[in-house]
């Protein structure tokens, strides 16, 4: 890799380096300057990877993982007018699902996830979180970027930014996606992060098309190489004579990861090649195939892969929940509870943690009837493995499930606590830029220590 520009050695100098440092990158040997070489962390970390099952849209916490049984005595009644919705909404709405105590912790889940309900001493359900806004764009934003605009890296970048990857022939932040959910990039972007540590989003999980033009059908692999070298050769000309140009760096990176990716990603992506036995108990589907590409991407030592339950806001019940949440969760509880078994069968969910949820929970109160408005002030999400403490929950919502009220943990905490759990100091992985040293979580977050193991 070229040397930091002096530009670049003064934009980052301070904290701005994070992890690495400046006198890092000054003082070791050439190669340990590679941007995507695996980095120690602040200290021991319980987890190597990230695998975020996210439910855009916003599923409904008092339909899954935080049952409410005052909704169903005080069904149809007219909330206190303290519950302020973002819109209009009508009476308390009973959930229209069945709470069973699960596992030996005896945690109640909802029947619309029973294959993970069996899991559950492995998780952690976290019912007191809340966020900012009550609206999709800022709520995916905050919860993958730590910002309600469009304008930060999203966690994935800054991990890989901090951490580095462990293989070098595969992207080490990949988004699988089949499509463009609200916000599209902005949610896996880099910012003002180089570019290398952008989110590589996956739309197309078929193996020959998950990435375009992945193999070169022209030109031998000799020959590729011979061409790369001459191309980064006149771009790294042109790189020195320009003092620096971060969106020419990433692009010269970008061209040797592609180069790398030529004999690996195709393999990985290909679930075709498990078991069919594995492969049924996925399920079937994008989001099937999805949870099962993931755990072939972290066994190969992808860092953080970014799970999205489809494009758009597909958990977003604001008709007639009880059909909706009913077939989303049929789609999804199977290849969740494979994945997890998956996971720990293989040891990987030691070193793995697991997040479940959306970008905000749903009001008890009703919406025209059979549906249920967004609501940021209480919701639930889970964590699994990694260091994670199963077989509980932590913090609570009201008697109705609209508010956090007990051991309340912002979108900030959560972040810190991934953090954690990596082995970083959340208020060490910084990044000078525009004058100011930035940060995932602000000037905020705690670590919520009563969900470590």
């Amino acid at each position: 890799m070229l040397p930091l520009s002096r530009r670049q050695l003064l934009a980052r100098s301070g904290t701005g380096l994070g992890l690495l440092g400046l006198a890092g990158v000054l003082g070791q040997p050439a190669e340990a300057a590679n941007p995507l070489a695996a980095r120690k962390p602040h200290f021991a970390p319980k987890a190597k990877h990230i695998i975020h099952l996210f439910m855009n849209g916003g599923p409904s916490q008092v339909d899954t993982f935080d049952p409410k049984p005052e909704l169903t005595k005080r069904h149809g009644e007219q909330p206190s007018a303290g519950l302020k919705t973002e819109r209009r909404t009508g009476g308390l709405m009973k959930s229209p699902f069945a709470f069973k105590k699960c596992g030996k912790s005896g945690i109640e889940v909802s029947e619309l996830y029973p294959e993970v309900g069996a899991c559950i001493d492995d998780i952690c359900v976290v019912r007191g979180m809340h966020t900012n806004i009550p609206n999709h764009e800022p709520g995916l934003l905050l919860m993958t970027c730590g910002n309600t605009q469009p304008i930060r890296p999203s966690y994935g970048s800054w991990l890989l930014y901090g951490l580095g990857t462990e293989n070098q022939n595969l992207p080490g932040f990949v988004v699988l996606c089949p499509g463009k959910p609200v916000v599209g990039p902005a949610l896996w972007n880099n910012s003002f992060l180089p570019g290398i540590y952008q989110g590589c989003h996956i739309a197309n999980l078929d193996p020959k098309r998950v990435i375009d033009h992945i193999q070169n059908r022209n030109l031998s692999s000799d020959t590729q190489r011979e061409q790369l070298d001459l191309l980064n050769g006149l771009n790294k000309f042109h790189l020195e004579r320009s003092d620096g140009d971060d969106q020419l760096d990433a692009r010269i990176q970008s061209l040797e990861m592609a180069f790398r990716m030529q004999t690996e990603a195709t393999d990985a992506f290909d679930v075709n090649k498990e078991p069919t036995k594995t492969r049924e108990e996925y399920g079937k589907g994008y989001f099937a195939d999805a949870c099962l590409t993931a755990r072939r991407l972290v066994e190969r030592g992808v860092r953080t892969v970014q799970v999205f339950y489809g494009s758009g806001q597909p958990w977003d019940d604001h008709g007639d929940i009880e059909k909706g949440h009913r077939n989303k969760a049929k789609d999804s509880d199977k290849a969740i509870a494979a994945l997890l078994r998956d996971l720990k069968r293989t040891g990987l969910l030691n070193e793995t943690l697991v997040l479940w949820g959306g970008e905000f929970g749903r009001t008890p109160t009703s919406e025209g009837g059979t549906g249920r408005d967004h609501n940021h002030h209480g919701f639930s999400v889970w964590l699994a493995g990694g260091g994670i403490k199963g077989g509980q929950t932590y913090g609570s919502t009201d008697e109705f499930g609209f508010k956090a009220v007990e051991n309340k943990v912002h979108v900030h905490d959560l972040h810190a606590t991934m953090l954690h759990l990596m082995g970083i100091d959340h208020e060490k992985l910084t990044y000078r830029y525009s004058g100011r040293d930035f940060r995932l979580t602000d000037v905020h977050g705690t670590v919520v220590k009563a969900l470590l193991a």
